[in-house]
């Protein structure tokens, strides 16, 4: 709006001797107000509203006041939602006769309209004298339940009663039509949506929203369980992807003490197992005896007490025959550290936080089944070269809160992802964070600021789907049963992973032997998967240089630009801090590319050209080049090596200290070449470009 036209409605109810009044004369008498959007109508009321706390003289009361309010009654129903507020705060309609209120949307209400008479009253703050049922119910026929959400939003009491009724509509037991029967001719009336399904979806949506006890529904938290119940005993006896220990553990902690769930138990078990099975996790379940049938109850009657349900289908081998067809761990069962205390977490985090170093990272939770709220992580898993070190978040958190120090497992975890020079390996990274931030709310902008980051899912998404060298297990064209991750080990190392322990119940402990070389191996692939693609990117469909085809898709989030540690310089990926940060060193002297030599290794060939076009003489290892080669050439013809990720750590060993560089993976050819440029200080001039043979 113009200041012109501003200025001159306020001169114009500078004039008026009643403003209230005649905004209300102006409104009846036109329609322009009831459209969409900024009219001039809702302009003038708008400017009435900054008149009015500059006039406070002019709000009325009394009988006067008492009429008007009855006449912009009226109107509201007809109104815009962004001219409702400042109507009611010019005409006070907050002041007014509660149950005249209330008679004047109970009146919209039996006109038939509900959204109105909804939204009103939510102006109004009505709904604690109104019946949420009632007012409720056609909103949810119309399939408005967001305005539903905002009616209970502010009446803890209201959301629990609405609550309840929806749990009651989800009875199996209840018939939905009774609900349904008297709005039969209700405009935009959606009764497919309005079924236990959606119900009870909307339930666990308000549940959660308003942070409600689950118990409060026991119809369809029951509902829910059930279907985890049926899904396990498919996993577990049809498809035969979980283990028995790991699937005991779910279905111990599904059911629980609920005599509902446990006779559905006794009815699946019956279907899948003999008598002496079906006593064995009855009594592991602590089922009652009177609700088993009498050959099940004998048999109870003869097992000894065990700690532990014996095998209950026939024995099959299937986890010893079938162990040598899956991925194996090639480090020792040792080098495989469980820490639960912040003592051992720190000396994890040295070697973690180490310029240079190549990291799997990986996360374990317990699985929600559809559940209320969002998965914490129950552990992190970090692999390293040699070793993998599985990271009990939950305790350590709680360790940390009790030590006054809650922002000490999210500060190490910052480090971590916003390092460019540590490369940190994942597969689908980004809902791996999301279920990091729920377990700590304070690493909510990491993935903003992560750099030097790799998400295997991207090689996915490429075209590592033919046969790799290695996969002669299976015919080329048949369908696997293998997905995600599991399929991408296998393309690239010739076996898959075992998934069977992937549904484990993470949060319990102590944590199953099957479950911690599980989670160790989920993360440590991650590190033969990269090395084995930076070797031989083409054989698996990927371009030769691996920046380019496979890095540089890792995120479509921008990386932050701005350091953890402000006052820190960015060091060039994978170089190493010598002693204490202090003012950085002087440059070394300038150089020509003519006097630059350098190897690169086999990932880096885009790099190596780039250098090349600009007059450094570039040695390229091939693809099957072994990355040791690399140090025998630096050795041999005093080059630098040019390496990233793995290799890094063990070339720079093999030549003089500065002689190897770690490149950062997550950036494009010309952006590591400048990188190079600048940290050796070599000076490029116009005569350079081109001086060499392409």
């Amino acid at each position: 709006v113009s200041r012109q036209l501003k200025e001159e409605i306020r001169r114009g109810f500078a004039r008026l001797e009643d403003p209230l009044a005649g905004l209300l004369a102006m409104l009846e008498s036109s329609s322009d107000w009831k459209g969409k959007g900024h009219s001039l109508g809702y302009c003038i009321t708008t400017e009435l509203q900054l008149w009015i706390k500059a006039h406070p003289a002019v709000p009325q009361s009394g009988t006067k006041l008492k009429k008007l309010q009855a006449r912009v009654l009226e109107m509201l129903s007809q109104c815009p939602a962004n001219l409702l507020g400042p109507l009611i705060s010019i005409y006070q309609l907050h002041t007014a006769d509660r149950n005249y209120l209330l008679e004047h949307v109970s009146h919209l209400y039996l006109q038939g309209n509900y959204k109105e008479a909804a939204i009103l009253s939510i102006k109004l703050k009505l709904q604690p004298d109104q019946d949420v049922e009632k007012m409720c119910t056609p909103l949810l026929l119309q399939d408005k339940a967001n305005l539903v959400e905002d009616y209970v939003a502010e009446y803890p009491e209201l959301q629990r009663k609405l609550l309840q009724t929806l749990d009651m509509w989800c009875d199996p037991s209840f018939n939905i039509r009774d609900i349904t029967r008297p709005y039969q001719g209700l405009s935009r009336y959606k009764p497919e949506k309005f079924n236990r399904r959606v119900l009870s979806k909307l339930v666990f949506r308000l549940l959660e929203r308003f942070n409600v006890d689950p118990a409060l529904c026991p119809n369809v938290i029951n509902q829910r369980h059930l279907r985890t119940l049926n899904y396990l005993f498919y996993k577990r006896f049809v498809e035969k992807t979980m283990t028995e220990e790991n699937w005991g553990d779910h279905i111990q902690s599904t059911v629980g003490d609920n005599r509902w769930l446990q006779g559905h138990l006794v009815q699946l078990l019956l279907r899948h197992c003999d008598a002496r099975g079906v006593a064995q996790w009855a009594r592991c379940c602590q089922v009652p005896p009177e609700m088993l049938p009498r050959a099940v109850a004998e048999e109870l009657q003869k097992l000894h007490i065990q700690d532990r349900a014996e095998e209950v289908t026939k024995a099959d081998n299937y986890e010893s025959s079938q162990k040598k067809d899956y991925y194996q761990l090639p480090i020792p069962r040792e080098n495989i550290h469980f820490l639960q205390t912040w003592e051992e977490t720190l000396q994890c985090w040295e070697k973690v936080l180490q310029p240079g170093q190549v990291v799997g990272v990986d996360m374990e939770w317990k699985p929600s089944f559809g559940m209320v709220g969002k998965p914490r992580v129950a552990l992190l898993q970090l692999a390293l070269k040699d070793e993998v070190f599985l990271l009990d978040l939950p305790r350590l958190l709680e360790q940390a809160e009790a030590e006054g120090e809650k922002e000490k497992l999210s500060h190490f975890i910052q480090m971590l992802y916003s390092d460019a020079a540590i490369t940190k390996l994942g597969y689908g990274m980004s809902g791996d964070l999301s279920s990091l931030v729920a377990t700590c709310s304070a690493l909510k902008d990491t993935e903003k600021q992560m750099q030097g980051v790799v998400d295997l899912l991207a090689v996915d998404k490429q075209k590592v789907d033919g046969v790799s060298p290695q996969h002669s297990h299976e015919e080329k064209g048949v369908r696997q049963p293998e997905k995600g991750l599991s399929l991408l080990v296998q393309h690239v190392l010739g076996k898959p992973l075992d998934k069977r322990e992937q549904l484990s119940n993470w949060e319990k402990r102590p944590l199953r032997e099957e479950q911690i070389l599980y989670a160790a191996s989920d993360a440590y692939c991650l590190l033969e998967i990269y090395e084995r693609l930076c070797k031989d990117p083409e054989s698996f469909g990927l371009g030769s240089d691996l920046t380019e085809s496979l890095v540089g898709k890792q995120s479509k989030k921008p990386r932050a630009k701005k350091q953890l540690n402000k006052q820190e310089a960015p060091l060039p990926s994978g170089q190493e801090r010598q002693g204490p940060r202090t003012e950085p060193s002087c440059p070394p002297a300038p150089i020509s590319p003519q006097e630059f030599s350098v190897v690169c290794d086999n990932m880096l060939q885009g790099l190596g050209r780039y250098l090349r076009c600009l007059g450094v003489d570039v040695r390229l290892l091939d693809n099957g080049d072994d990355h040791r080669k690399a140090a025998e050439i630096a050795r041999q013809e005093g080059r630098v090596i040019l390496t990233s990720g793995l290799p890094y750590q063990t070339l720079r060993s093999q030549v003089g200290e500065g002689r190897c560089f770690s490149v950062n993976c997550s950036e494009k050819a010309k952006e590591q070449a400048l990188q190079v440029l600048k940290h050796f200080n070599v000076q490029v001039s116009l005569s350079d470009i081109f001086s060499r043979c392409q």
